[in-house]
C-alpha cells in the first residue's frame, strides 16, 4: 500500500504564545498517542495512486430546503453508482453533505437519519474498494450566517466536526474530512473557524486526514493572492490543502453561453500551476477537489487533458465535479447516459496510470 509522507515544514501563522503552548501540549499528547503508528493510506490501484476521482453529489442538492425530504429535495448515492466507478477505476470520492442537515440547530446533537445515510454511503465505498472524503459543502456559513459570527461561533463549528469525527473515525472507507467547502466572504473570519476545526478533531481522531479549503471559493488560481498565508497548525501532520479549478471565463464552472468558447488547451495548468507552487513553496500536499467540463465544449477538453497530465505529473489527486444521482442534463455530469459512458469519463481514463509513490506535490518522490 502506497503511504503519504507528512515530514513537511510549516511557516508560522501569527499564533500567540498561549495559543502555541496549548498546540505543544496537544502535539505532545499525540505523539505519544500515535507513536509508531504509519502515516495514512492513500487508496491505490494496480494502475498507481487513486489519483483521480469523482464528486458523487446528490446529498448536497437543495441546501435552500433543510431538512428537506431525502428522494424529494435531495439524494444520497445507491450501490449502483459507487459500482459503476469502481469498475472504471475510480476508487476516490469526494463526498458532499449539508450542515444543517446533520444538524438541525446548533443545539442539537446529530440527525440519526443523516448519519444513518451518510454510514451506509461509506459502507458502499468500502464493499467497492474506494475512500471517501466527507465534504461539508456549506460555503463558510449555517442558515446563511458566516461562521465566526455572533450567531455562528467558531465553538459550535468545532463541535459538530468533533462529533461527526468521534461518530465516523475508523471507518474503513473513510480518507478525509474536508471540513467547509468554497468559503467565500468570510471577512477574515476563515483561518480562525479552520484551526477551530482541525483542534477538536484532533481531540478525538488523530489519524484521518483534513482537507482545508481556501478563501474565495477556493480558487486554485486565486489562491496565493488570498491565502498566501494560510497554513493551518496540525500536530498529526495530516493536512492536504485543496482547491478547486474550472475554465470558464468567471472560474465558475457556470459555461454561460457565448462567455466560454476560447478556452486556451493550457488554461487548466496555467490556473492551477498558481495553487501548486504554494504548495511547493510551503512543503505542503495538494488535491483539486473541484474541476469539471461541459459535454458539447470540445476546446474544454483539451484543456482538462492537459490539467489532468499536469497534475499526474505533481502526484496531486483530483475528484471530478459531478456524479451521482439527480443530474438529468446537466452538461458537466458524467453519469452514464442512457448506458453511454459520458466523454469525460473516457478522457478521465487516460490519465488512471501514474508512477507516484505519495500525493505531492512537496516531497512527493516517484516510485523507482
Amino acid at each position: 500500500m502506497f503511504s503519504l509522507d507528512f515530514a513537511c515544514n510549516r511557516a508560522p501563522n501569527g499564533i500567540g504564545p498561549a495559543g502555541r503552548a496549548g498546540r505543544l501540549a496537544l502535539a505532545l499528547t499525540l505523539a505519544l498517542a500515535t507513536a509508531g503508528a504509519r502515516a495514512a493510506d492513500w487508496p491505490a490501484t494496480e494502475d498507481g495512486l487513486a489519483l483521480l476521482g469523482v464528486n458523487l453529489s446528490g446529498a448536497g442538492f437543495a441546501p435552500h430546503i433543510t431538512p428537506g425530504k431525502h428522494g424529494t429535495h435531495y439524494f444520497y448515492p445507491q450501490k449502483k453508482h459507487f459500482e459503476y466507478y469502481a469498475s472504471q477505476g475510480i476508487r476516490l470520492i469526494r463526498f458532499p453533505f449539508i450542515w444543517e442537515r446533520v444538524q438541525h440547530s446548533l443545539d442539537d446533537g446529530l440527525n440519526f437519519d443523516q448519519i444513518r445515510l451518510l454510514k451506509k454511503t461509506l459502507d458502499l465505498a468500502a464493499q467497492n474498494g474506494q475512500k471517501v472524503i466527507l465534504d461539508m459543502h456549506n460555503y463558510g456559513r449555517y442558515h446563511g450566517e458566516l461562521i465566526g459570527s455572533r450567531q455562528v461561533p467558531y465553538a459550535a463549528y468545532a463541535s459538530v466536526w468533533q462529533k461527526l469525527a468521534q461518530h465516523f473515525k475508523g471507518h474503513p472507507a473513510l480518507l478525509g474530512y474536508d471540513i467547509m467547502n468554497e468559503p467565500h466572504g468570510t471577512v477574515g473570519l476563515w483561518p480562525g473557524a479552520a484551526q477551530a476545526a482541525v483542534d477538536a478533531i484532533r481531540e478525538v481522531d488523530q489519524q484521518t486526514l483534513i482537507f482545508i479549503e481556501g478563501e474565495r471559493w477556493s480558487s486554485a488560481f486565486h489562491w496565493p493572492l488570498v491565502n498566501a498565508n494560510f497554513l493551518i497548525d496540525d500536530p498529526a501532520e495530516r493536512i492536504v490543502y485543496e482547491a478547486h479549478l474550472y475554465f470558464d471565463e468567471d472560474f465558475s464552472g457556470k459555461y454561460m453561453p457565448r462567455a466560454s468558447r476560447n478556452i486556451d488547451p493550457m488554461l487548466g495548468v496555467e490556473r492551477a500551476r498558481p495553487f501548486i507552487e504554494w504548495l511547493k513553496q510551503h512543503g505542503q500536499k495538494g488535491y483539486l477537489g473541484e474541476y469539471g467540463i461541459p459535454d458539447d465544449l470540445p476546446e474544454a477538453a483539451v484543456a482538462m487533458d492537459n490539467l489532468l497530465a499536469y497534475l499526474n505529473d505533481n502526484c496531486v489527486p483530483s475528484t471530478y465535479w459531478a456524479g451521482g444521482p439527480g443530474w438529468g442534463t446537466y452538461k458537466l455530469a458524467i453519469e452514464p447516459r442512457d448506458g453511454k459512458d459520458r466523454p469525460q469519463m473516457e478522457l478521465m481514463r487516460k490519465h488512471l496510470a501514474n508512477d507516484c509513490s505519495a500525493i505531492g506535490p512537496a516531497p512527493a518522490p516517484h516510485a523507482d
